[in-house]
């Protein structure tokens, strides 16, 4: 399932702060789904904050909301400190030096949001935001309920489910837990594959007289755990406890359960729930729109993929890589009219470290079926850079037949001492179009060069060999030793075919 971009969690994480700092009562936005929006309205645009405005010395729990101009310039550091640390190159990159030279226990005695944004700008390398969240411990004021709801969010990234347990169990201690730090702790089971203890957590919350029931979100954690397993019947059967639970179906619900038909390849049930969602006025969102391209991408159904594509720019704007890959498989292995230019169209947008063998071994066959040598050529030579071996007979055989058919004997010469060169996967049809080749263009002497060829990879002479030899030379009128051949065929044990009578 494709995850969506991750955003500051600053707006979010203001509002969530209402037990430390008084906040305004303004009205929250609901969505249509009816669950209170995660965002305030846009506020006008304020001036650019002084560089020279003295920076508040302390920040406190009591303390009112910080000044406009000083939340500006912990932004500002903040995101700065953020491109530091993810800049950091190594196996195990040490953040400790970037904290320190960018004064983080001076943001921190601000306000605890700096810690809050920069663990959320470090979603992209979670190890190296656990890393800081161990660091953020250390420091004064202490760690709040929505740190440790990131720091699990963290582990969870990283396929650290041992972490998440364990900061889990300190924020339960350290605070009331609410629904959030288990639906943290769910989600990073569920992102390494831990089926049980997602469900134990699951089942922890609903007995948890101090977070209530649990909501919407918590639900939908488990559809796409069990999604991504396969479990499509534990997945219906979680989304009708979800409906039973009086909670409203969100857009998040609808992702994972076409996230999970998607991933079972039941893509009837996909588009159904697509449809279903439409007609419950339930708006789709980027996430959605992806879905459904990818999933008619790898079910083939060309023309509504089309579709999902032109609705997945209107909304999305850029597709990513992961998706143009998909379109481009599709076009690849189910026939359509124009596909070349279609995929040459989309080859464009890859950039030179999006490279993939399986994609470079797609676009041979599909050159070669289409009877375009340069192109299929091109793809070989990419394939041989980059130390991708065939290993697909039918790819080879595409290979073979393409060459065959535009009559390119040293072409196919070449392409067959590249192959040998490269490991990729030989077979005796390899060497029988070459033999075949070389004998209608009467290169006797080079035909016999492959019956050595053959020897070497230890591919033995068949019946084909025998014939394949036999009408050569009946086509350059030498008899004799056509009937050579054939005493060789019987020699060896082979019947002869019709039409093979010693003259």
């Amino acid at each position: 399932m494709s995850r969506r971009p991750g955003h500051p969690l600053l707006p979010l994480l203001r509002r969530q702060l209402h037990l430390f700092a008084p906040i305004h009562n303004a009205p929250v936005p609901v969505r249509p789904d009816g669950i209170p929006s995660t965002s305030f309205p846009p506020s006008p645009p304020s001036p650019p904050p002084d560089p020279a405005a003295p920076w508040p010395s302390s920040w406190s729990p009591s303390a009112p909301p910080l000044q406009l101009y000083a939340a500006s310039h912990l932004h500002a550091a903040v995101s700065s400190l953020a491109a530091a640390i993810l800049a950091l190159r190594g196996p195990e990159p040490d953040p400790l030096p970037a904290l320190l030279e960018h004064s983080f226990p001076n943001l921190l005695s601000v306000s605890p949001l700096a810690s809050l944004e920069l663990l959320s700008l470090l979603r992209p390398k979670p190890q190296l935001g656990l890393a800081v969240f161990s660091f953020r411990r250390t420091l004064s004021p202490p760690v709040i309920l929505p740190e440790f709801v990131l720091a699990i969010s963290l582990a969870g990234r990283a396929r650290d489910p041992d972490s998440a347990s364990a900061i889990f169990a300190y924020a339960s201690r350290a605070y009331c837990p609410d629904q959030a730090l288990y639906n943290a702790l769910m989600s990073a089971y569920m992102h390494s594959g831990l089926v049980d203890r997602c469900l134990e957590a699951f089942k922890a919350l609903q007995r948890d007289p101090r977070c209530g029931p649990p909501n919407a979100d918590s639900y939908n954690i488990l559809i796409a755990m069990f999604g991504r397993s396969l479990l499509v019947d534990h997945m219906e059967a979680m989304l009708r406890s979800l409906d039973a639970s009086r909670h409203h179906r969100t857009i998040g619900t609808y992702n994972a359960i076409i996230a999970g038909y998607l991933t079972a390849w039941m893509w009837e049930k996909m588009e159904s729930v697509f449809n279903e969602m439409v007609s419950g006025h339930v708006a789709p969102d980027n996430t959605t729109h992806l879905l459904m391209l990818r999933g008619y991408a790898h079910a083939g159904m060309i023309y509504k993929m089309e579709l999902a594509y032109e609705r997945a720019r209107e909304h999305v704007g850029e597709i990513n890589m992961v998706h143009i890959r998909a379109m481009l498989c599709a076009y690849c292995k189910f026939q359509h009219v124009g596909r070349i230019q279609k995929i040459e169209e989309l080859l464009q947008k890859l950039g030179p470290n999006d490279y993939r063998p399986w994609l470079a071994v797609l676009l041979i066959r599909v050159y070669a079926q289409e009877g375009l040598v340069e192109g299929m050529e091109q793809w070989i030579a990419v394939a041989l850079q980059h130390n991708t071996i065939v290993t697909s007979n039918q790819v080879m055989r595409c290979i073979i037949s393409s060459y065959f058919k535009c009559a390119a004997i040293d072409k196919l010469a070449h392409f067959v001492w590249l192959a040998q060169d490269a490991g990729w996967k030989l077979c005796r049809s390899l060497y029988h179009c070459k033999m075949v080749m070389y004998g209608k263009h009467h290169r006797l002497p080079e035909m016999h060069g492959v019956l050595d060829e053959m020897e070497f990879f230890r591919f033995d002479r068949t019946k084909k060999t025998f014939w394949i030899m036999y009408k050569a030379y009946m086509s350059c009128e030498r008899r004799a030793e056509a009937n050579t051949l054939l005493g060789m065929m019987w020699k060896h044990g082979f019947k002869l075919p019709h039409g093979g009578l010693v003259q």
